[in-house]
């Protein structure tokens, strides 16, 4: 059957030979176009082998697309030939299986000659099998033969060199010439300990056997020289020992301070924050957070890859040579040469870097602390292990005077730094480094004491930062109560600032707080500024009354001088108006009665109880601050009401020698009064003795000025007219203090401020002189606070202002009123005499 079957080779694939029509893309959304004459109903003339053509366009086109048919099929019924077109496929259809049929038969015949070469080749491979274990066989057994013979050899030739020894031994010299050999071969290989050894014993044990030979005279003299190269060697190896731990220096250092870093972060866990502090996105307060540096592993524990920082140096060289050097009697001069050169690379490793503390400036520092680190915990190492060669009393003293640089060098960097992320690197640095050094028994008080002048300086850059955070707080508030418009913006405030109002909290929404937005936000960042100042205390050797007393210092030291200076700055802004005023004088009133609950924030985080612990806590000096502030602020209340008075006075315009009054107050007056009782009704939220006060120095000062108006030299002149119209101005104002713009006066009070200016109108207008001078000089006067030189002067100004009427002496009235003034005045003028006499 094999015979007969067709090579693999010259089968022909039957599906080569159908031929399939190449699939152009086709747009599937417009059906194909065809020629009108494809459209026609068939007619009796189209002939069967044109309709068979058709068909077979149809069936190509149908096997040429997969999914859209229905134009060919459209076309099929259109013309009527869907009969014969489906006896067209049926056949189609069959010679497509006749074709696939001839394909498997073909291919079938293939496939069975292919299994039986498998089954030849399986028997070839297990024939290849059978031979290659046979030559295994055989390579094994050549391959012994190979090692019995090989074990032989190695039998005779160890006899061979047995028998060679044997006969050496019977030389005399032989053993000195071995131990020379020896010696060159340990000089060779630089084991200079042992060489020196075998020196020892070649010079006093073998070469005396020897003494008459000629070689043994010229190993002796070779013996001094020998011992030089050996310490040359030595001295060699110590400088490259000093080279090789001045260059791993930092690397120690820096391992060190790692492992130190993750034992205090064992025996230390950095204490929680003390209280959850929300993000502020309704008042835009945020945190300052420092950079984090010698913390613990993502997981929580300590590397274990690494072993002593010591580990990276190997000390076999110095104790090589401390023996060398023992042997050759060279001691001292080796312990002072090594002190001497370790010395020369503190001083290298103590030179500071240059420059200020900035975030690159700080890795070089964080290297300059790995390379003192190194150091010192190398020496350490040399103490203990190398007996003699560095004694506690020379590295004391070196470390005493390296403190003292490196204490230098450390101010110098911190002073230089306004970051206080930094200045906490910085105080995170010395700490390990301080935790690593003490662990190693060194004394490191005075970095306690840089500590504290660091955290004196960070306080310092924290009070400048929050100057600036103060003075964007002040520039970006609006002066206006906060009003809330839903219960979560409503608790918002509330959480952030300690405000408790039941009345308020009665109200319906929208809900207006007394202050303005600049209360919380100060509140919320003196609370910051507390945080920030801890974040420095924290890990320091501090009990809980020092860091309770450090952050009541720092916050009176915000309060008295950062925020005192801030708002003394703001409320003598020029451009700031009355109202600003006011609403600054009401929010450092809630700031004050809210500084208690800064003490209490203050007692939260340290946990300090002075009641407890038997000590005494300070207090915080921001109600005194407040008080001083909102003093200052109240004066240029009173200032500045008292300049809006003079704007709205400054438009007075009186016609002094005016004929009739017009009935009414005069229109500047009018105003100034519409001004003042809105003024006095934003004292609401006020003290009462500051509205009390703000509205009685306005009255007083609105009596004086028109008093000097009516005094002045302008009015040189005056007319009855103008003082009625003068009278009906006063009568407004009296109006106006009668209706109690500020609660809290007691009756008449504010009519007072006017009673000069009322007693003067009513002696003049109603001409009661006689009652004047019948009551001058009692108590009980109906016109006791006029002067007789006020009269005088208002007197002289109506008979200056009648003169100008040049037919009045042609009347007799006028002639009689002259004469009346005249009498007054004498009269007046007759008083102020005595008085001066007086």
């Amino acid at each position: 059957m094999s015979e007969s079957a067709t090579p693999k080779s010259d089968i022909k694939d039957p599906a080569k030979n159908v031929s399939t029509p190449k699939r152009e893309p086709k747009d599937l959304s417009v059906a194909p176009k065809r020629d009108s004459k494809d459209l026609t109903l068939p007619t009796k003339r189209d002939s069967k082998d044109a309709i068979k053509s058709r068909h077979d366009i149809f069936i190509q086109e149908i096997e040429s697309m997969d999914d859209f048919w229905g134009s060919t099929f459209r076309a099929v019924y259109d013309k009527g030939e869907q009969d014969q077109f489906a006896r067209q496929l049926d056949e189609r259809i069959r010679e497509h299986d006749r074709t696939i049929e001839r394909m498997c038969s073909s291919h079938y015949q293939g496939f069975i000659d292919s299994i039986r070469e498998l089954l030849q080749v399986r028997t070839e491979a297990s024939k290849l099998k059978n031979e290659v274990v046979g030559v295994h066989d055989e390579l094994v057994t050549q391959s012994r033969q190979l090692l019995s013979q090989g074990d032989a050899l190695a039998r005779a030739r160890r006899r061979q060199a047995n028998t060679e020894q044997g006969v050496a031994a019977l030389m005399a010299c032989l053993p000195v010439l071995e131990m020379y050999s020896k010696l060159r071969r340990q000089m060779a290989e630089q084991r200079f300990y042992p060489a020196l050894k075998t020196l020892e014993q070649l010079e006093v044990l073998y070469l005396p056997r020897v003494a008459d030979h000629r070689f043994a005279q010229a190993i002796c003299e070779s013996i001094p020289k020998m011992r030089d190269n050996i310490r040359a060697a030595a001295m060699s190896d110590v400088k490259d020992f000093l080279e090789e731990v001045r260059c791993e220096s930092p690397r120690v250092g820096e391992a060190a301070m790692r492992h130190a870093a993750e034992q205090f972060f064992v025996e230390r866990p950095p204490p929680a924050r003390l209280q959850k502090r929300h993000t502020l996105a309704f008042l835009g307060v945020t945190a300052i957070s420092p950079i984090a540096l010698y913390g613990e592993d993502g997981d929580g524990e300590a590397s274990d890859e690494e072993g002593a920082a010591q580990d990276l140096v190997n000390f076999s060289a110095v104790y090589r040579c401390l023996h060398i050097f023992t042997a050759l009697g060279a001691r001292d001069a080796f312990e002072e040469y090594y002190r001497k050169q370790r010395q020369k690379q503190c001083s290298l490793a103590l030179q500071a870097p240059s420059g200020g503390l900035a975030q690159d400036s700080l890795v070089a520092v964080q290297d300059y602390l790995h390379g003192v680190a190194g150091f010192f915990v190398i020496e350490d190492h040399v103490l203990n292990t190398a007996t003699g060669l560095v004694t506690r009393v020379s590295l004391d003293q070196l470390w005493d005077e390296a403190l003292s640089e490196l204490t230098g060098a450390l101010q110098t960097h911190a002073a230089c730094c306004t970051d206080p992320n930094l200045l906490l690197t910085f105080k995170r640095l010395i700490m390990v480094f301080s935790h690593t050094l003490r662990n190693y028994g060194f004394n490191v008080k005075p970095l306690h004491g840089l500590l504290l002048e660091v955290r004196d300086h960070y306080s310092e850059v924290l009070m400048q930062r929050w100057v600036g955070v103060f003075r964007e707080i002040f520039d970006q508030d609006n002066y206006h109560p906060i009003e809330v418009d839903s219960p979560q913006e409503y608790e918002q405030i509330t959480r952030v600032f300690p405000y408790t109002d039941a009345e308020l909290a009665r109200q319906p929404f929208p809900k207006t707080f007394p202050f303005s937005l600049m209360v919380p936000k100060v509140f919320s960042q003196v609370k910051e500024f507390i945080h920030s100042c801890l974040r420095f205390a924290e890990d320091l050797d501090l009990s809980q009354g020092e860091r309770d007393d450090l952050l009541r210092q720092s916050t009176n030291v915000l309060l008295t001088r950062t925020l005192s200076g801030c708002l003394a700055t703001l409320i003598r802004i020029p451009g700031l108006g009355l109202l600003q005023l006011i609403q600054i004088t009401i929010n450092t009133i809630h700031l004050e009665q809210a500084s208690v609950y800064l003490e209490d924030v203050i007692t939260k985080i340290t946990g300090y109880n002075p009641k407890q612990d038997g000590g005494v806590q300070s207090t915080l000096l921001g109600r005194v601050m407040f008080k001083d502030i909102r003093a200052e602020t109240e004066q240029q209340i009173y200032r500045q009401l008292q300049a809006k008075i003079d704007e709205f006075l400054e438009l007075a315009a009186y016609d002094w020698l005016l004929p009739e009054p017009s009935g009414t107050a005069s229109p500047f007056l009018v105003d100034l009064i519409s001004f003042l009782e809105a003024t006095f009704g934003a004292f609401t939220n006020l003290p009462a003795h500051v509205a009390q006060t703000a509205c009685m120095s306005a009255c007083q000062h609105v009596a004086r000025q028109l008093r000097q108006m009516l005094l002045g030299e302008e009015a040189r002149q005056l007319s009855t007219g103008a003082l009625q119209q003068l009278n009906l101005d006063v009568i407004q104002c009296e109006q106006f203090a009668a209706s109690e713009p500020v609660a809290g006066f007691e009756e008449g009070a504010l009519l007072m401020c006017f009673a000069d200016l009322r007693q003067l109108l009513d002696l003049v207008l109603e001409w009661d002189w006689a009652t004047y001078f019948a009551e001058y000089g009692s108590p009980t006067s109906r016109y006791g606070r006029v002067t007789p030189a006020t009269a005088v002067k208002v007197v002289e100004r109506l008979r200056d202002a009648d003169k100008r009427n040049m037919f009045s002496v042609l009347k007799r009235a006028e002639r009689d009123k002259k004469k009346l003034q005249d009498t007054v005045l004498k009269q007046l003028r007759q008083l102020v005499a005595q008085v001066g006499s007086s």
